[in-house]
């Protein structure tokens, strides 16, 4: 069964893509999805939500009687469904579920990373008097240095899928892969309150310096890669952050203020160009009545972002740009990554890659490998091949 509606379509590929490393599986996915009322917010929450209650319990069931390997696994999967259920919840930012849900994802990945060991390490990165979650994934127990990709997301990303878009391909090459929230994402944004800020090497840099207190970390071959607007975020950090011998923009993000006027109508471009704020918010408001993809945009841009109006939202993402010289001061090696189909940034990754002055390469992803999707969302194989391949070589002279 596949959805028609667009987002709820893309968000199920999304999520499918992680059966390819343990994240969920065919028949969990595909009897939930056939419950869901195209289009329809609540039915999307209550059944995700109910099969994350249903395999959360077979988890614990299983851990009672001394199943690990089958607990770890079930544990995983019900995170996945919980913070599939949370998705399109922030419309109402005093909705208890959101954080009841938030939480049950973060438990369960929790006690799957106990029952993987000392390769799967919780971590709290100093950040501004507080802390950011993070995972530290290795390839195995020892100290030995290695080659450590730093990865975050993006827009509306969480640590705990994090591990299926990079930790996962990562240690199967022999690389430690550091993930994080940062400021905008995951807890930091539910637990703390901490929204979008566009100078992310504000927030990359203390990640680097903790990343290189660690024995397991050989600060000669560290690289970044930023996921989704995370392609913004990690152009940015590597613009002002020069320790990093590789970056990669997954995909490439020029920006963000252009991507949001791509999907408003001539109405709301009128009055956002008039400056006509209550007329603008009205248009929108009303337009996302009947738009599944502008309503999940700007309700997530509202949170993310700790913005009063959608008018307000809009006009804080004009800072977020790679423009005014920002993406010339890369000096490493970059990769950037395009997909053939993205809803949200198409046209932006070559924008970013004839700007770039660095080494770089670019690469495109087609309907012919399945592979057009946002991200390359459902094609996680293939577009690690590429990903690494890349890291592999251009790293080696690093050693």
């Amino acid at each position: 069964m596949g959805f028609k509606d667009d987002s709820f379509a893309f968000e199920l590929v999304r999520n499918l893509g992680f059966i390819y490393y343990g994240g969920g599986d065919l028949g969990d996915m595909m009897a939930t999805a056939e419950q869901i009322t195209e289009g329809d917010f609540e039915s999307w929450y209550a059944n995700w939500h109910a099969r994350g209650e249903r395999v959360v319990t077979r988890a614990h069931d299983y851990l009672a009687a001394g199943h690990e390997v089958s607990a770890r696994e079930s544990f995983l999967r019900a995170s996945t469904y919980f913070r599939m259920a949370e998705f399109y919840l922030h419309g109402n930012l005093s909705d208890p579920r959101i954080l009841l849900d938030s939480r049950a994802s973060q438990e369960a990945y929790a006690k799957a990373a106990e029952l993987t060991g000392p390769t799967w390490e919780p971590v709290e990165i100093p950040y501004e008097g507080t802390t950011l979650p993070g995972y530290f994934y290795k390839v195995d127990d020892s100290d030995e240095p290695r080659p450590t990709l730093i990865f975050h997301g993006g827009y509306d990303s969480s640590i705990e899928e994090l591990f299926y878009f990079g930790g996962a391909p990562a240690i199967r090459r022999g690389y430690n892969c550091l993930t994080f929230d940062g400021p905008g994402q995951g807890a930091p944004l539910r637990e703390q309150k901490l929204v979008f800020r566009h100078d992310w090497e504000n927030v990359v840099t203390p990640v680097v310096d903790y990343a290189l207190t660690r024995k397991d970390v050989d600060g000669d071959r560290l690289a970044l890669k930023g996921m989704s607007l995370g392609g913004y975020l990690a152009a940015r950090a590597a613009a002002f952050e020069p320790r990093f011998k590789a970056a990669i923009f997954y995909d490439g993000v020029y920006s963000l203020y252009d991507s949001l006027r791509s999907v408003l109508s001539p109405a709301a471009l009128d009055a956002f160009d008039a400056g006509n704020a209550s007329r603008f918010n009205e248009v929108v408001t009303k337009e996302m009545q009947t738009n599944t993809q502008l309503r999940w945009t700007f309700d997530q841009g509202l949170f993310s972002f700790g913005s009063s109006s959608i008018y307000d939202f809009v006009i804080s993402a004009q800072e977020m740009t790679l423009g005014g010289g920002v993406v010339e001061r890369i000096t490493c090696p970059s990769l950037v990554m395009e997909a053939d189909g993205d809803q949200f940034f198409r046209g932006q990754p070559q924008q970013v890659f004839n700007a770039l002055q660095s080494p770089k390469h670019f690469v495109r992803f087609t309907a012919e490998d399945g592979a057009e999707n946002h991200c390359q969302s459902g094609a996680l194989a293939y577009k690690d091949e590429v990903v690494f391949n890349w890291l592999d070589d251009t790293l080696q002279g690093n050693q």
